[in-house]
């Protein structure tokens, strides 16, 4: 097959905030885009004011999902209940299976500056929404970066051109590219068949078969198996997104994401007991 994607929906971000008062972009997991199975929730953070982010994001649980972060400027510290401990750095990424349960802290580490970065929210299938809580946490010098004729990309996760991404045996099989394009540049990118796929344009603005994305934009991507995507500003950055749909019944509460009510009880009853 050789079908190009569409862009199917457009949607633009909605301010809120989250943790300890961090104010941030809600791309995905909003009223407007609930969530794109596997994907649950796409937050940017992003400012150069410390009132935005220094209260950070306190202990708190997850259930049944993983998160990703992955910063562009600024710094934060992690810490678990179970004496994890991890430092996110620019250019680094965390992978997070919370899976059965764990309790965790995200705070800055830093006074002022700039703060930048996303935290992806991937859903975990029945089967395996119990597994063991596991961090992959990968350092910038890690991450590689392919040279394209007019920009560059960054493969955090999956596969660009035979280049593997450092994150690795996630069930969803995604794919996470960070795109920096120049003015005027095209990208054609494969996108296998039966994924679900998203292009986020957190910088300029680009086109994708003939769909203009401004900047702050996501593009909910049609069927097919490649986009071709055209830089429409000086310095375009993207993010292309994709992963494989899990098909299954979605009940969240909250930080719990499982299959059922009785479920998501469950994880409240073991959270409140303490047996995350």
């Amino acid at each position: 097959m050789n079908q190009e994607r569409s862009v199917r929906q457009i949607a633009k971000g909605i301010p809120t905030s989250d943790g300890a008062g961090v104010k941030l972009t809600r791309v995905i997991g909003n009223q407007y885009v609930r969530n794109l199975d596997p994907f649950l929730m796409l937050d940017e953070f992003k400012s150069d004011d410390k009132a935005d982010y220094m209260a950070g994001f306190p202990m708190h649980p997850h259930r049944g999902f993983e998160t990703v972060t992955y910063m562009l400027k600024g710094a934060f510290r992690h810490g678990d209940n179970q004496g994890n401990t991890g430092y996110l750095a620019p250019g680094s990424i965390q992978w997070m299976t919370a899976g059965r349960g764990i309790v965790h802290e995200e705070m800055p580490n830093q006074e002022d500056g700039p703060v930048w970065g996303f935290q992806l929210w991937v859903n975990l299938p029945s089967m395996h929404k119990m597994t063991a809580p596991r961090y992959q946490d990968i350092r910038p010098e890690d991450v590689p970066e392919v040279a394209l004729e007019n920009g560059k990309v960054k493969v955090l996760v999956g596969n660009f051109q035979g280049v593997e991404g450092p994150v690795e045996d996630v069930v969803t099989d995604p794919l996470y590219l960070d795109f920096h394009l120049d003015d005027g540049a095209t990208q054609k990118v494969e996108v296998p068949l039966g994924k679900t796929a998203f292009v986020y344009v957190y910088q300029g603005s680009a086109r994708l078969a003939g769909t203009d994305l401004p900047e702050r934009h996501l593009g909910i991507l049609g069927e097919g198996d490649y986009i071709e995507v055209s830089s429409q500003s000086p310095d375009t950055r993207l993010l292309v997104v994709a992963g494989d749909p899990i098909e299954e019944p979605v009940v969240q509460y909250g930080p719990f994401v499982m299959n059922t009510v009785e479920e998501v009880q469950q994880a409240i009853v073991d959270f409140n007991e303490g047996r995350f």
